[in-house]
């Protein structure tokens, strides 16, 4: 049996997830955080942008001293004094990595950074050059790749590569591209700039199109070898990839995606945990992986399959995430397999005519209710107050018997 080859994955959590609206940490919770996500199994962390502030810089300096096992990563533009101080900040990590960037669209260029391509190519080249006088570990980024001139795009890796990168980065900055399109980006790439030297071809997709686990998982069948994301996918506008969802597909469809990676999927529920905690910013319920209804059935035709056998509608465990179990969720469409099954983890052994008539009472409660509570399905089972004996009929469920004293059911 051949190994898997490996996927270096990139938490940008700390830096690009960092700057979504309302996401923003203090160095104590980007610290906790950066020891929960090295726990996780990432390779490598970037904290932060130091010249951005004071404040990021001491934060990417804390991370750089805390988190020993992992590569930790600075990222700075391509400016001598960014390059200098996103040093000054990783410089004490066990494996620092200083990430420098600069745009190559055209519309950037003219529009933001207002250089012609030649002064591009040749910032490049100097920061570059001086990163890899200070580290080894020096990754190139270029910015709006994928609305680029594929040709202009081409000659500023390559420019990157002969002064010394060992990663080129090839982001989806504006979430623009579809799976097929980059995946043909990606091979041309490695065909025409990377060749054989050895330098890893890395992605950093955003979600404006919902597009980016599906970019990056393409980009990875294309030959890149490294994967930027972030925890719950919180990033700039709509998002990065998400972190969960990548290395979950990896796992589930390791059919179609022979791929290995180190991370330690038990502790990805956790972490979404801690994240939405420290930033107060939690996750949409219905959200793949980590969502609250990620591993929860409410229809009655899924959860009869779920109760016997949850891979009937689950193609993981919740426990292979973190999450200690699946919810069965009773409402209005919910069937009587999952409300006798209810019924019995609270003591009562419902079956036949007692648990239908329970459930026509349910059914109808359900419809007024969003939310069924055991208190609820406790009041379908003892009335308020009991009915006169004489409208007692043998044979009929208690729910039935009630209705037919004209008592309402308690809860309804």
């Amino acid at each position: 049996m051949t190994c898997a080859e490996r996927i270096t994955v990139f938490d940008t959590t700390l830096r690009d997830g960092e700057q979504s609206p309302g996401c923003s940490m203090n160095l104590e919770e980007k610290v906790r955080l950066a020891r929960r996500i090295e726990s996780l199994g990432v390779d490598v962390i970037e904290a932060g942008f130091p010249i951005a502030s004071e404040g990021d810089f001491a934060a990417v300096r804390a991370v750089a001293a805390e988190c020993r096992q992992v590569t930790v990563a600075a990222l700075c533009r391509t400016t001598g004094a960014d390059v200098i101080r996103a040093w000054e900040a990783v410089r004490g990590a066990a494996r620092p990595r200083l990430h420098t960037f600069v745009a190559t669209s055209d519309i950037h260029l003219e529009h933001k950074l207002r250089k012609t391509r030649r002064e591009v190519l040749e910032m490049t080249r100097e920061s570059v050059r001086l990163a890899r006088t200070l580290t080894a570990d020096v990754e190139f980024s270029a910015e709006d790749a994928t609305r680029s001139d594929v040709d202009f795009l081409c000659e500023v890796l390559e420019a990157a590569a002969g002064a010394g990168a060992t990663t080129l980065n090839i982001p989806d900055t504006v979430g623009y591209t579809t799976p097929m399109e980059f995946a043909q980006l990606i091979r041309l790439v490695r065909e025409r700039v990377v060749r054989e030297s050895g330098v890893v071809v890395s992605v950093h997709c955003h979600n404006d199109l919902g597009l980016a686990v599906a970019n990056s998982l393409a980009a990875i069948e294309a030959g890149a070898r490294q994967v930027e994301c972030t925890i719950n996918g919180i990033g700039e506008r709509a998002g990065n990839a998400a972190l969960e969802e990548v290395v979950m597909a990896l796992r589930v469809r390791s059919d179609r995606l022979p791929y290995a990676c180190g991370v330690d999927t038990g502790q990805i529920y956790p972490t979404s945990q801690l994240l939405s905690e420290i930033i107060g910013f939690g996750v949409q319920p219905n959200k793949a992986i980590v969502g609250r209804n990620a591993f929860a059935h409410e229809a009655g035709i899924h959860q009869h399959g779920v109760l016997s056998n949850p891979l009937c509608y689950e193609i993981m465990t919740p426990e292979s995430v973190g999450v200690p179990t699946n919810r069965i969720v009773l409402g209005k469409h919910s069937g009587r397999h999952a409300l006798a099954q209810r019924y019995a983890e609270l003591g009562h052994a419902l079956a036949g005519a007692e648990l239908n008539d329970v459930y026509a009472s349910f059914t109808e409660l359900a419809d007024r209710k969003k939310r069924i509570y055991d208190q609820d399905l406790l009041s379908l089972l003892v009335p308020e107050a009991a009915p006169p004996a004489e409208v007692f009929v043998a044979g009929r469920g208690r729910a039935a018997e009630f209705r037919s004293a004209g008592l309402q059911l308690a809860g309804s």
